[in-house]
């Protein structure tokens, strides 16, 4: 059965949205690659939201603008334990994590997150709001873990 996690991180007033742009996209690559290795992702999505949006997108007509109300979310459905994928997220994407903690509140006490993996552990559990009422529910169509599916999909 798939666990979810719907990570959102309030970025550091005054960064700019084109730095938090420019992560995202040089991640992409490193990013997929990672979840791929680690092979317990069935979906997971890198998003930036800004709290002043009525639609919550970020308005990027004005790249180089700053803003105190940019929110980073990381929202993904996973096989397993939570402190085994934290700690598999850290191991793989340690890097990426370092690059957005230097811009979100509280990241920067983590950094590097491959060193401070418990308190990482912690910063995600109490900043998922899957963990958190009221959006605990999760609806899943099977219980099929990515292994499982992948290995029905090949034969």
């Amino acid at each position: 059965m798939a666990n979810p996690l719907t990570l959102m991180m309030p970025v550091l007033p005054n960064t700019s949205l084109a730095s938090i742009v420019e992560i995202l996209a040089k991640s992409q690559s490193d990013i997929d690659k990672a979840l791929t290795s680690i092979g317990t992702v069935h979906f997971a999505r890198f998003s930036l939201l800004d709290r002043s949006q009525p639609n919550l997108q970020p308005d990027l007509t004005d790249i180089g603008k700053t803003s105190d109300t940019l929110i980073i979310g990381v929202i993904t459905e996973y096989d397993g334990d939570f402190n085994a994928y934290i700690s598999d997220f850290a191991g793989q994407l340690g890097n990426v994590f370092n690059a957005m903690m230097e811009c979100v509140v509280g990241g920067q006490a983590l950094i590097p997150v491959q060193s401070n993996l418990a308190a990482f552990q912690q910063f995600i559990a109490a900043n998922d709001a899957s963990q958190h009422q009221p959006n605990t529910g999760l609806f899943s169509a099977y219980d099929a873990t990515v292994q499982k599916i992948l290995a029905a999909l090949q034969s």
